[in-house]
């Protein structure tokens, strides 16, 4: 059953702490380093719990004055020796032991009450507990209540404690604020499992008064989005965490694959090819309808000026899908490469023909050869990705289901196909939530390498543009970008600054030495730069200063480990390709017949029919292909076979 976090399931399988705890140390304040309202320092003993990034309380009393409470977090330390009663600073040549005093310096969490604010009072200091940690983040805000709002992100580890943090659902996925970025080295920041934890615990937690939500996700990089549907090994220590925050350790319960052909029309490009896994995967494939609203992201912005995109635009609202006549007696229905490539030839032989040597339509010759030049290629480059004669097969617009993650995998696909699709999908889901016919109310996109489609340094592209509309308007949509990258300096500004909600894994020196983090103390930045595997460092708006958390273990099978249990298999012949393809649409295919069926046909007339039965779906698949090879075996008139050139002269078995 699916829920908001409650201060009750946050208590979990550890119950809160029933006593406060002892007390560590005391506030001191000098003329020259006094206590701010900001900050403030205390001593402590040299056996104390305290460590950077610890979370601490300061109780004042006076006669007269209302108690007061100041939460802070410690962000830098120092130690000293002081003298002895006989006044000698114990060293090497000194017999006596050294007096070692340990200062710790603290940011201001939180002040109760809050006004006035007023500088830290002198008094005692001591380690939160489970309520302190609540307080101090300003958690009871959105976690409890008649609409709560938690979303669990991890453990609060200092001090021997394990309490549960919560970022706000308000906050995380709109419409307060929104999107989520997480930054780190490759390898050792564990960007992807943070991720897929978070996600898990956003569908077990959305909050029921905002609606229904699925997730989006590109793996554009090896396999490491390609098993989430497979559960991996947990220990016990990480099943105590999972109970600790409430959240129930299994992998997602749907997850859709998507993937596009590969050049041969008919094996899936994916890794995720093993018999037992290839069945769930979807193909990807589009037709020109679906990318010309797209030529932008797919065409070279140095050779298309505003007269090309004019005749782009002139394409794409009068010509494709209608009726259309090209004004030399030749009606004309373009709906696939081929049909354009057919319309193009013919205005090219009339405008031959004809007087009019440089002009059709208002659009000069030179500027239709170049876009034809453009498009022509398009289907070529982006083989099997975009089909240049034939039905697409798309993600399910409209139709999207509650708690479903949709996995597009482009990891083997050329950089120009992987913007294509993330451009496209990423419109359409902007297109359907503000028509609120989507299927879901709110949708979290997550997409790697963010220093690649949103670079810092680089004129804006297509795709950065998307990624920018999403940053400053999804939170009003329901669209929620969750980004990664290394470097989080090098990402445009407006990208990563828009995130409400920031992790932090390992991070590299160079990059902690970027203006970015000139807010963070020296201490502070030494510990991110040695971060151990599964901690962060969490920013969040109800939060004063970033915290460091740990995040258990994502309960799915991790993509290296998927690709050794679940080995991809090699790639099949064309026949058998076809096979298994009609067999995924209805189990009760006979192969043989297949065989039968696409015996001595041409490989573009059996992949036309594979596609019609593809869009056909359950509807008795082997039926419309059948149908629409036979329709086919003959081609249409005006589109001849054109026979390869014959080399010129016979091979021969000389070498040079």
């Amino acid at each position: 059953m699916f829920g908001s976090v409650t201060p009750s399931a946050l208590a979990g399988a550890a119950p809160m702490t029933s006593t406060r705890p002892a007390r560590v140390g005391h506030v001191v304040a000098t003329e020259r380093r006094p206590a701010t309202p900001h900050q403030f320092q205390f001593w402590t003993a040299t056996t104390t719990p305290v460590g950077i990034g610890a979370i601490v309380r300061v109780d004042a009393e006076a006669a007269g004055v209302p108690p007061r409470t100041v939460y802070g977090v410690v962000t830098d330390g120092s130690a000293y020796t002081r003298e002895t009663s006989e006044g000698v600073i114990p060293g090497a040549d000194s017999p006596g032991p050294a007096r070692e005093v340990w200062i710790w310096t603290a940011a201001v969490l939180r002040q109760e009450p809050a006004e006035p604010l007023q500088p830290v009072p002198i008094g005692p200091v001591f380690v939160a507990d489970d309520a302190d940690v609540m307080r101090a983040l300003r958690m009871e805000a959105y976690v409890g209540g008649a609409r709560p709002s938690g979303i669990p992100i991890g453990l609060y580890t200092a001090g021997g404690l394990e309490a549960p943090v919560c970022v706000d659902a308000e906050f995380l996925l709109g419409p307060e604020a929104a999107h989520l970025n997480i930054s780190g080295v490759s390898g050792l920041a564990t960007k992807t499992s943070a991720v897929e934890f978070v996600l898990a615990s956003v569908f077990q937690h959305f909050p029921a008064h905002k609606g229904r939500v699925a997730a989006v996700c590109f793996n554009v990089k090896g396999p490491d989005l390609c098993f989430l549907d497979r559960a991996g090994p947990l220990d016990d220590a990480d099943r105590r965490r999972y109970a600790r925050l409430g959240v129930t350790p299994e992998p997602f319960a749907r997850v859709r694959y998507y993937a596009p052909f590969k050049a041969d029309g008919v094996n899936l490009n994916t890794l995720r090819t093993h018999p037992d896994l290839v069945g769930a995967v979807a193909p990807l494939v589009w037709g020109l309808a679906e990318v010309l609203a797209f030529a932008e992201v797919l065409l070279n912005r140095d050779d298309i000026d505003a007269k090309a995109d004019a005749f782009i635009d002139f394409l794409a609202d009068r010509v494709v899908g209608q009726q259309f006549d090209d004004g030399f007696g030749r009606v004309h229905r373009v709906q696939t490469f081929a049909d354009l490539e057919a319309l193009f030839r013919s205005i090219f032989d009339g405008v031959e023909a004809s007087s009019r040597a440089d002009v059709w339509r208002t659009h000069h010759i030179a500027t239709i050869r170049k876009v034809r030049n453009r498009l022509s290629n398009v289907s070529t480059r982006c083989k099997g990705l975009v089909t240049d004669d034939g039905p697409s097969s798309d993600l399910p617009w409209g139709a999207f289901e509650d708690r479903t993650v949709y996995v597009i995998d482009l990891a083997n696909v050329d950089p120009l196909g992987q913007d294509l699709v993330f451009a496209r999908v990423v419109s359409e889901l902007r297109e359907h939530l503000e028509r609120r016919d989507l299927g879901v109310d709110a949708v979290v996109v997550f997409a790697d390498e963010l220093n690649k489609y949103a670079p810092a340094d680089e004129p804006e592209s297509y795709v950065t543009k998307m990624l920018l509309d999403i940053s400053e308007r999804g939170r009003y949509l329901g669209l929620v970008l969750f980004g990664a990258e290394q470097f989080r300096s090098q990402v445009h500004r407006r990208v990563s600054g828009n995130a409400a909600t920031t992790l932090f894994g390992r991070m590299d020196y160079d990059e902690l030495a970027t203006p970015g983090y000139q807010v963070l103390s020296p201490a502070t930045k030494v510990k991110l730069a040695t971060l151990p595997v599964g901690e962060l460092m969490v920013r969040h708006p109800h939060f004063t200063h970033p915290v460091f958390v740990q995040f258990p273990r994502p309960a799915v099978l991790r993509g290296r480990d998927g690709v050794e249990r679940f080995p991809p298999a090699p790639d099949l012949a064309f026949e058998d390709a076809v096979v298994r393809q009609l067999v995924r649409l209805d189990r009760g295919i006979r192969p043989n017949h297949v065989k039968d069926l696409i015996a001595d046909r041409a490989p573009d007339d059996v992949r036309r029919a594979l596609g019609a039965a593809r869009r056909a779906g359950a509807s008795d698949p082997l039926a419309v292909f059948s149908r629409e090879l036979g329709r086919r075996v003959v081609r249409e008139a005006g589109r001849p076979r054109i026979d390869p050139v014959p080399p010129l002269a016979p091979i021969s078995d000389e070498p040079y």
